[in-house]
């Protein structure tokens, strides 16, 4: 299921494997960590913000 990652998360992931996870942000730090944030950012707003608000739009 390689082909469905984008090619910049494989180059992350050849930096991973090659030296671990100081590695990872030795090189590539601060976009790492931005990414990971907006990810589950966007994540927990779907799930306990969007979700809820239309389950109860429709029940009232």
């Amino acid at each position: 299921m390689s082909f469905f990652r984008p090619i910049f998360i494989q180059s992350w992931l050849e930096l991973y494997r090659k030296g671990g996870f100081k590695q990872l942000m030795k090189e590539k730090g601060f976009k790492v960590i931005l990414l990971f944030t907006l990810f589950y950012l966007i994540r927990d707003s779907i799930i306990y913000i969007i979700i809820p608000y239309f389950a109860y739009k429709s029940v009232f």
